[in-house]
């Protein structure tokens, strides 16, 4: 079979994405898998469908998958990436809406610039000791559609991502399904660094959406920023994390930020 897709990032955090309109396309693990190599196939830390909406409430819906096949609840960045995505092959403009696993998102269109809301985030826990190899860490956690855990590290650039990532981010304390795992460096008053290591993925990103949103929100009850939130990822792009915090509860949750095309093409699966 041959297939056409769109390459696409945001702020660096790439995806591969699909027009399955016709839901003719049923890619199995090792497709996807083959897909998001960045040697033998696309190379993506995502696959994105386009598909019908389910419940006919919404506009679009879609399907995502990681690039070890399992299928995600959500993804920030990738849906930006989505959103100008249907606007130049279905034809959107101005706003849609779209069902994910996580619940409906709505992506707001001005032009390489994307703001989609997230979920209501849900499940925050703070100051959490958790005993690694390495000793004691406070963790940070909180769910943004996706399960995400925050460190505050000093300085990110010298943050121990690809050691300390994949033991938390299998860690029995966050365990079954374990969490994305993000370092975070002040830089200044609402404004922070993040480097996530993406589960299902299982490395580093560029950049990580639900990630980021995670990290602003948690800086907010911790370090007391207010909304919005300057968010510098590690591919050096800038994002921007808005929300309302009544003290209890965080709700209005939108991330902006861009989503640029990079190529289209056909690959043999």
């Amino acid at each position: 079979m041959v297939l056409n897709f769109t390459k696409m990032n945001g702020a660096g955090n790439d995806f591969v994405l699909i027009d399955n309109r016709t839901a003719g396309i049923q890619l199995t693990q090792n497709q996807i898998i083959r897909l998001c190599d960045r040697h033998r196939g696309v190379g993506a830390d995502g696959i994105i469908l386009l598909v019908p909406s389910r419940s006919g409430k919404t506009d679009w819906a879609w399907d995502f998958y990681n690039s070890d096949g399992s299928a995600g609840e959500m993804c920030g960045n990738g849906s930006r990436c989505f959103g100008r995505f249907v606007q130049k092959v279905a034809g959107a403009n101005g706003s849609f809406t779209f069902e994910t696993g996580a619940g409906v998102i709505t992506a707001v269109l001005k032009g390489a610039q994307v703001t989609v809301n997230l979920t209501a985030p849900k499940d925050l826990r703070l100051n959490q000791p958790v005993s690694l190899l390495g000793g004691m860490q406070t963790v940070h956690s909180l769910n943004t559609g996706v399960p995400h855990a925050v460190l505050f590290v000093p300085d990110a650039d010298k943050a121990m991502v690809m050691q300390l990532g994949p033991e938390i981010r299998r860690h029995a304390h966050f365990g079954p399904r374990g969490t994305n795992v993000n370092f975070v460096q002040v830089l200044g008053p609402n404004h922070i660094r993040v480097r996530t290591f993406e589960r299902g993925v299982e490395g580093e990103t560029l950049a990580c959406g639900t990630g980021v949103s995670a990290s602003a929100m948690i800086s907010a009850r911790v370090h007391n920023f207010t909304s919005p939130v300057k968010v510098q990822v590690q591919g050096g792009d800038t994002l921007e994390v808005s929300f309302k915090d009544d003290g209890n509860a965080f709700s209005s949750v939108q991330l902006t930020g861009p989503a640029d095309f990079a190529f289209s093409g056909q690959i043999e699966i």
